[in-house]
């Protein structure tokens, strides 16, 4: 019998509607080139726009979520599906960082357009008027870019928005299952809800730790002029370690983990009762294999 899967952008579209406030402060810390505050960042935004300041480039993370979000997930179930051949295959973590990676991958490549927009529209307002580009919503802004700076810009920051990606992706699911491990192992928790809390909790701690200084790399290149060239990703390193030392990698670190860390454990506590309950099913009919 077939099964109606959820719809997935209206249920996106949701979640980036309640995290946005913190894609706002995440961007405006990593593309600032002066020392800046969580805090500072925060004040900043009510001072100069009020609340609305804080929704600045909604459309534009909204736009991300149902291309980047939409992707990855959809990439991730497909690939889980097929190396595991319909569930009759049990996957090993290996297995699953490969899918995880590549779903990673393809989402960063799908979602790249949209987050060149994100990262321009909600840095526009630190901007002099005459350096804003002014983009009125996502989709006014992706075809100003195609018409005023041609396709290839929609491709700006692709290496480390794709390398962020599949970081992300695979340092949380390593990352769960070896403290999920350690903390079973080490008899420190039994297995249920509190040990996959607090699992996913540090899972999300590790993914926003390592895929910050991607994140601030992306977001810098992201924010740059039409024509105004650049150093690339690794010139853009050296040149920001020269003036603001190796801190400034890890920039807008805090409003990323606020971000993350909720969506992780949401995710994986999730993931642990669908389990649970297909175990349940199995074994009240004998064993019957339903694919995850």
């Amino acid at each position: 019998m077939s099964v109606q899967k959820p719809s997935y952008p209206f249920w996106l579209g949701v979640a980036a509607c309640c995290t946005h406030p913190l894609d706002v402060m995440r961007v405006r810390m990593q593309t600032s080139t002066t020392k800046t505050t969580f805090s500072g960042a925060v004040r900043g935004v009510l001072t100069h726009d009020g609340i609305r300041g804080l929704y600045t480039g909604l459309t534009a993370s909204i736009f991300r979520q149902m291309t980047y979000s939409v992707t990855r997930l959809g990439a991730y179930d497909m690939m889980k599906s097929q190396m595991s051949k319909g569930g009759k295959k049990k996957l090993t973590t290996g297995d699953l960082v490969i899918c995880a990676s590549t779903a990673g991958a393809l989402g960063g490549l799908a979602g790249n357009p949209a987050d060149i927009i994100l990262v321009r529209m909600v840095a526009d307002p630190t901007k002099a008027p005459e350096h804003r580009y002014g983009y009125s919503n996502a989709l006014q802004g992706t075809y100003r870019m195609v018409r005023d700076e041609g396709l290839p810009s929609l491709a700006r920051g692709l290496l480390p928005n794709t390398i962020r990606a599949i970081l992300m992706n695979a340092s949380q699911l390593v990352s769960y299952d070896f403290f999920k491990e350690m903390l079973l192992s080490q008899d420190l928790m039994s297995n249920g809800m509190p040990c996959h809390f607090v699992s996913s909790a540090l899972a999300g701690t590790v993914a926003t730790t390592i895929c910050a200084p991607a994140d601030v790399v992306k977001s810098r290149i992201m924010n740059m002029k039409h024509g105004q060239g650049g150093p690339g990703p690794v010139g853009l390193i050296m040149e920001s370690l020269k003036h603001e030392g190796p801190r400034f990698l890890f920039k807008g670190w805090l409003p990323a983990w606020i971000r993350l860390t909720p969506n992780t454990i949401c995710m994986f506590v999730f993931l642990e009762q669908l389990r649970n309950a297909v175990d349940m099913f199995r074994s009240k009919t004998g064993g019957t294999s339903i694919p995850i």
